[in-house]
């Protein structure tokens, strides 16, 4: 299957205008007749559910959090990107744009992304409406900071908390919404299922996760916006509950999954202390504005790093990368800082780390100035470490972040499924294979508020306004099999835990499906995934009832999605015979170590088509095609 992302025609400048003038438009009176269902209120979720509502159709939102602040985008720390050139050092759109595409490898699609940068700029304005506090300059005007991948400063941030706050502004349209009745919202209700009839996505199946209750619910169109499936490595940066459960299931009933070994890890972020740690924490990108990364020069030098001189440090980013320098973008970054670790130049007990030192940018700016910027952020780290990083250098050391990977869509966000689209980290869009830092915040927003407002209309103006409702056989199906499975589940009573299981597929994924890949360590993932399915088949156990609270259940069905998940990320990097972002495959490389695409043989979009239990997965491509931009091999030097 050749696959048609339905771009517009013409230039990119007028791409996005000529399609929004070309879709239909569904009349305000009619729009109070179809009902949406939004599953997730994050950046994506909360934003396009109020924005929906606000349009006047009838949103259905859905979390599994007790509040839709809970979302994991309130954890975003750096910054959201925008083509202002508030700072006039030469940014615009097209450099925006550019950057994106240049910085996803060239893996990404023109049109996507050049609406990317073009809407970025309105998703600015609509946050200070909302009150979001951006960061200001004495003057009164927003301020910018650099990222990772640009030379230019794009990203507006509010201190280390911006995803917290672009989540609150999105939040109170939510609950305005709500307040005025549009939207109805379903919080402690987790989508275990998404309902296909006569060839359309008609509704979901959800478990009330405070009763056990399984329900359906109907709508004309399901939106998800459930985010990124990092957690696959069970270390990540992520919120322990985010998972791949509702992308995946859409997946097993049609939904074609894209790029699944894109996934970004980020160089930045508090190296582990233990093997029973539940988690990872970041620290933020915005943090190599200022801070420098090195390591001693000689291996296990044990000197604190305050007695290490600047003859016997190694800045290594800046030594290979002057252009750049710490700003490279994150892939690169990730990768450097573990080549330097693994050639035994790593500090702390574990030596797996590296230093972000902020030593330098303190006796330039002064210490209140860092504070001023960066204060959460250090206090954190302190917390968590027990060390002052205004005294000495904070230890870093990269770890699963992003996923550029996931459902398929076409220019209006739709998936191959009629009626089924998918917004933010949930969907493949605009990353290629390495997203830009600060560039999430940036596409989530711009999905929920400015996208699918739009595109979505085209599909239910040509719908009619038939009632869609649950009397569907299709309904009962689909709901007899969530029963059955949560059936297999509970009743299989092993000894092993979901916990247990999870942490062991995360060793086979980080060892052989992280940052530096070969085509032997992916074929013994895909072995040692089979075999842990058996084990999981055999011997998992599920303490408690399904009729109840029961979060050992949860962990087990969405661990379930997670091995069957990085079975095909496995299988999809080891058909991609080449390097590009994220996706590092060590025989293939430039003599100066960096990464080396074959644009001949691999410029498309994977797009798995699942073929049932126990069958090899088909793939599908939609070949990229590059009008505007020449690709090249990537230089940051």
């Amino acid at each position: 299957m050749i696959l048609d992302a339905k771009a517009p025609e013409g230039t990119l400048e007028n791409k996005w205008k000529n399609h929004r003038f070309n879709v239909k438009l569904v009349n305000p009176a009619n729009k109070r007749k179809f009902d949406v269902i939004v599953v997730g209120t994050g950046l994506a979720g909360a934003s396009a559910a109020a924005s929906l509502a606000e349009l006047g159709y009838n949103v259905k939102c859905f979390c599994f959090h007790d509040s839709p602040r809970r979302a994991h985008s309130v954890a975003a720390q750096g910054g959201i990107n925008a083509a202002k050139n508030y700072q006039n050092d030469g940014d615009s759109i097209y450099r925006l744009f550019y950057d994106t595409i240049k910085g996803g490898d060239f893996r990404a699609r023109e049109s996507n992304v050049y609406r990317l940068a073009e809407t970025s700029v309105n998703i600015i304005d609509q946050a200070v409406a909302q009150g979001v506090p951006f960061a200001r300059e004495y003057g009164g005007l927003l301020d910018n900071r650099s990222f990772g991948g640009a030379q230019v400063s794009r990203t507006f941030y509010a201190k280390g908390q911006t995803g917290q706050q672009l989540l609150y502004g999105a939040y109170r349209a939510l609950n305005r919404q709500i307040g005025l009745g549009k939207v109805k919202m379903y919080p402690r209700h987790e989508m275990l299922d998404l309902v296909v009839a006569d060839g359309k996505a008609q509704g979901i199946i959800t478990r009330n996760l405070i009763n056990g209750e399984i329900e359906s619910w109907a709508g004309h169109a399901v939106i998800l916006a459930t985010g990124g499936y990092g957690n696959v490595y069970y270390l990540s940066t992520n919120a322990k509950a985010s998972n791949t459960t509702a992308i995946w299931r859409a997946h097993k009933r049609g939904a074609l999954f894209a790029n699944p070994c894109f996934t970004q890890i980020h160089p930045t972020c508090i190296p582990a202390s233990g093997d029973y740690q539940s988690k990872l924490t970041l620290m933020s990108e915005s943090l190599r504005n200022d801070g420098r990364v090195w390591v001693p020069k000689t291996a296990d030098d044990k000197r604190s790093p305050d007695q290490i001189p600047e003859a016997d440090r190694d800045y290594f980013l800046e030594r290979k990368y002057p252009s750049f320098g710490n700003l490279v973008p994150r892939d690169i970054a990730a990768r450097n800082i573990k080549e330097v670790c693994d050639a035994g130049m790593g500090v702390g007990h574990t030596k797996q780390a590296a230093y972000l030192d902020f030593a330098e940018a303190i006796n330039r700016l002064g210490a209140s100035a860092i504070e001023a910027k960066y204060g959460n952020l250090f206090d954190m780290y302190a917390k968590i470490t027990g060390e002052n990083p205004y005294k000495v250098p904070m230890r870093i050391y990269p770890a699963v972040h992003y996923t550029m990977g996931g459902l398929w869509v076409d220019y209006n966000l739709q998936s191959n499924i009629p009626g089924l689209f998918v917004l933010g980290e949930a969907n493949f869009s605009d990353h290629g294979a390495n997203r830009l830092g600060a560039s999430a915040l940036m596409q989530g927003l711009a999905d929920g508020y400015f996208v699918i407002p739009v595109t979505i209309g085209n599909y239910l103006a040509g719908l009619g306004f038939g009632k869609e409702d649950d009397k569907n056989p299709a309904f009962k199906q689909t709901m007899d099999e969530v029963k059955s499975n949560i059936d297999t589940l509970v009743n299989i009573k092993g000894s092993s835990s979901p916990d247990h299981l999870h942490r062991e597929l995360g060793k086979i994924m980080w060892n052989n499906v992280g940052m530096a890949r070969d085509a032997d360590g992916l074929k013994k993932a895909i072995a040692d995934i089979d075999s842990l399915k058996e084990v999981f088949n055999k011997d998992l156990r599920v303490v408690g009832d399904k009729t109840e609270l029961n979060e050992q259940l949860e962990k087990a069905g969405r661990l379930q999605d997670f091995l069957e998940l990085g079975s095909l990320m496995a299988r999809d990097a080891l058909e991609r015979n080449e390097s590009c972002g994220g996706h590092f495959r060590t025989e293939y490389q430039t003599p100066e170590g960096e990464a080396l695409r074959d644009d001949d043989n691999f410029m498309f979009v994977s797009a798995w088509e699942y073929k049932g239990q126990g069958q090899p997965e088909q793939l599908n491509k939609e070949e990229l095609k590059y009008e505007f931009v020449h690709p090249s091999q990537r230089s940051y030097k």
